[in-house]
């Protein structure tokens, strides 16, 4: 429906999102006649119809100031940071901003030392994270120097193909730059003195990953034919039956399946035919452990579920139903929900349940699941096959409801009329409004509105529900973002 309409011929040579020359020249109108500077009303549209946002991983061995690095570059402490290796956990990807352009970055410190051994834990993370990035951000201990671990990573880089800029880190003044100059050798280009720690050289490399960084990442799918069969990442928690699904919707044996969890180690891409449909789908299980190293592997596992979730359209999250929903499932369905995929939740094992059990589970969803409500549900079991001709038509909806795009007229009648019939609360004595708005983008479907002052979170959500109600969206997150008018007569 309407796939991106880019006005690359426009005078101006703006990307107006997915709004087409008329609609985009109309919506400028009303905005000029709000009072609305008209700059900040493109930079707006621009960046709400962006797409997918280019990825950057941030790889290396351990204890080198990765995730010190990560903060520095979101701008925030976000990333777990600690003077000992292997403590980044749970989260591994934010959003990044520098010099106008938007960006995802993978935060890949989360190793383990002793699940694998030091080498091949390092190249197991830096795989995954490299596996989902448009480019990589390889950072090394400029006092330390290169290591031969160091030299592993460079080989996987180079196997990679993927762009690379080369972080010195812990360079903290000018007689250390001196160190970083021996990093040449690992025949990466030109190593970019840095200290993650103090900010000291990160706005140069930071400049160095922008021209490494693709504008939007090359769409490797979506429909109307682009890149061919759509994707579905099969993400959870390990052993709540992801290959067991797999090898059920397959119709045959295609996947390794074992009671120990974590026996799937390489994410499988699987070609089935479903419904005379070839869907491509992605088996993320958790990787390999040893029963005692259990942290470490399943923050391989999250790591792997990010790069499957970079890289599909829809996330099929499977929750074992016999179990309480558990904090990690609550995570994992975050991150599809901030990646911004299409999403169904699949209840396995549903075949075990007794009634009282069923009454139980149902009370959790609506407290620990009701934010994602709009999500289709299927209940299905794995080992049996129940159910599963319903994952197809709820995948089905999903993709469409990730697609949908409301014209610009259309949703200004629906928001004059909401506004209406339910007026922002009046504030320090003044009301705001929603003046106008567009959606600026879909995959998922992205709002921009327009308003005369500040709008709180509460009624936002109330749009984003109401929104919901009108249109459908089923099976998608929503992306809303709100621009206040300047005061009149304050740009000139």
């Amino acid at each position: 429906m309407n796939d991106h309409i880019h006005s690359e011929g426009s005078p101006d040579g703006h990307d107006h999102g997915e709004l087409g020359d008329a609609e985009y020249a109309e919506f400028m109108e009303l905005a000029a006649e709000e009072g609305f500077d008209l700059e900040d009303v493109e930079g707006a549209i621009e960046a709400a119809g962006h797409g997918p946002l280019p990825v950057l991983a941030v790889v290396g061995r351990p204890n080198v100031g990765k995730s010190t690095l990560v903060n520095r570059i979101i701008g925030r402490r976000e990333a777990v940071v600690e003077d000992k290796p292997g403590v980044t956990r749970d989260r591994v990807t934010y959003e990044a901003e520098w010099a106008g352009r938007r960006f995802k970055v993978v935060d890949t410190g989360g190793w383990e030392q002793d699940v694998l051994g030091i080498d091949a834990s390092v190249a197991a993370q830096a795989e995954y994270a490299i596996e989902a990035a448009d480019a990589v951000v390889f950072v090394v201990d400029a006092k330390v120097g290169a290591t031969d671990t160091d030299e592993a990573v460079v080989r996987l880089l180079r196997k990679a193909g993927k762009p690379v800029v080369l972080c010195a880190n812990k360079v903290d003044g000018p007689s250390a730059e001196a160190d970083a100059t021996y990093l040449w050798s690992l025949g990466l280009g030109e190593p970019h003195p840095v200290s993650a720690l103090h900010g000291r050289g990160t706005g140069d490399m930071l400049d160095s990953v922008l021209e490494a960084l693709p504008d939007a990442p090359e769409q490797t799918f979506g429909g109307a034919g682009i890149g061919g069969p759509r994707r579905i990442a099969l993400i959870g928690r390990p052993n709540v039956g992801k290959s067991s699904l797999l090898n059920k919707v397959a119709g045959e044996e295609r996947v390794v399946v074992n009671e120990l969890a974590g026996t799937t180690r390489d994410p499988v891409d699987e070609l089935i035919e479903l419904g005379g449909v070839i869907w491509k789908f992605v088996d993320t299980a958790g990787i390999r452990k040893r029963v005692h190293l259990q942290q470490g592997a399943d923050y391989y596992a999250s790591l792997r579920t990010a790069a499957a979730v970079e890289k599909a359209e829809v996330a099929v999250i499977l929750i074992d139903a016999s179990e309480s929903i558990s904090v990690q499932d609550q995570r994992i369905v975050t991150m599809a929900v901030e990646a911004g995929r299409a999403m169904v939740i699949a209840y396995n094992k549903w075949d075990t349940l007794d009634e009282e059990r069923r009454y139980y589970l149902e009370r959790e969803i609506e407290t620990e699941f009701g934010q994602v409500a709009w999500a289709p549900r299927v209940n299905v079991s794995a080992s049996t096959g129940r159910h599963m001709e319903k994952l197809v038509p709820a995948i089905e909806t999903a993709l469409a409801g990730w697609e949908t795009r409301v014209p610009t007229g259309r949703l200004n009648a629906f928001l004059g009329e909401l506004v209406a019939a339910h007026p922002h609360p009046i504030r320090g004595g003044k009301q705001p409004r929603i003046l106008f708005g567009t959606q600026a983008g879909t995959k998922p479907p992205r709002f921009v509105l327009f308003a005369s002052g500040f709008i709180e979170a509460g009624y936002r959500r109330f749009i984003e529900r109401r929104l919901r109600e009108e249109f459908g969206f089923e099976g998608t997150p929503i992306h809303i973002s709100v621009r206040v008018r300047e005061k009149r007569g304050k740009k000139k």
